[in-house]
């Protein structure tokens, strides 16, 4: 998860209030650096501040936004900014999933928190088992190819012996 602040002291409140959750925290303290983070890592989920000097909070998520890789990364900004519409609806434009005020109930963001990251890892076990089917399903066309063409016996094993470690991935 990564936790984006201008204000340290807000970055360590963040990280307390989330430990008892033991994911892997990595913090920034700009847009730039957030983005450099996106880089190097894969995250479940963003709690981004809107008011950063140089590259705000808005900026920063229309430009996680306009890239493939990070596109599809759910943003939950985090304010002491006016609490009036027109900057939530701002947020929300910049494609933000949710937008709380500070100061936050700090069940609530755990609880929100916690739905996203499970989430995140349901959509990733099922693109592995997407993927895993896909290879099984080429193994399998590939074996009955060999099969058909009655030649060829230590080819047809080995594709044997492939289907069956792919299948001891699939989960029961």
């Amino acid at each position: 998860m990564l936790l984006v602040d201008d204000r340290p002291e807000n970055l360590l409140a963040l990280e307390a209030v989330l430990a008892p959750l033991n994911q892997n925290l990595v913090t920034a303290e700009s847009g730039e650096e957030a983005l450099k983070h996106l880089l190097d890592h894969e995250f479940a989920l963003i709690l981004l501040d809107v008011q950063m000097p140089g590259m705000d909070g808005f900026e920063t998520a229309l430009q996680i936004k306009e890239r493939p890789k990070t596109k599809d990364i759910p943003i939950i900004f985090i304010t002491a900014i006016s609490q009036e519409p027109h900057h939530a609806l701002r947020g929300y434009s910049a494609g933000a999933v949710d937008y709380l005020f500070k100061p936050f109930d700090p069940w609530a963001l755990r609880t929100k928190v916690g739905v996203f990251t499970e989430l995140h890892n349901k959509t990733r076990k099922l693109q592995r088992q997407t993927e895993i089917g896909k290879r099984v399903e080429d193994t399998a066309a590939r074996l009955r190819a060999v099969l058909d063409g009655g030649t060829n016996a230590d080819e047809a094993s080995a594709l044997a012996a492939e289907l069956e470690e792919l299948s001891k991935q699939l989960p029961r």
